[in-house]
């Protein structure tokens, strides 16, 4: 069974850092495409950054580029997503997703929430 579960989300404030972590089980993730997401109230799912797992093709939003970092670790089967320089408006849910063809799976999302 394929889980996701992401942590390191919580309250903090503009220009702070937290790093997000999603640890992976049932599956190996060297071999899959992974990816950080978004949902914010009011707001539709935004992809936030996605990697590829062939030829490490990396993805960043307009609006976290130069602030957001994705890496994974393939020994610890674990997805980040480090968040420096973080604004009001990256509060949200984030979830992360491995993709591997028609196979996709969730976490349960973790809440970021930036605020003074």
């Amino acid at each position: 069974q394929v889980q996701l579960v992401e942590s390191g989300g919580g309250l903090v404030q503009p220009g702070g850092s937290l790093r997000l972590s999603c640890a992976v089980s049932g599956i190996t993730l060297e071999y899959y495409a992974v990816g950080w997401f978004r949902l914010a109230p009011g707001k539709e799912r935004e992809a936030v950054s996605c990697h590829a797992s062939l030829d490490g093709t990396t993805y960043y939003a307009d609006s976290v580029k130069g602030r957001f970092t994705i890496s994974r670790d393939n020994a610890k089967n674990t997805l980040y997503l480090q968040m420096d320089s973080l604004r009001p408006e990256d509060t949200a849910v984030y979830y992360c997703n491995a993709a591997l063809g028609a196979l996709s799976s969730w976490g349960q999302g973790t809440q970021v929430t930036v605020s003074s």
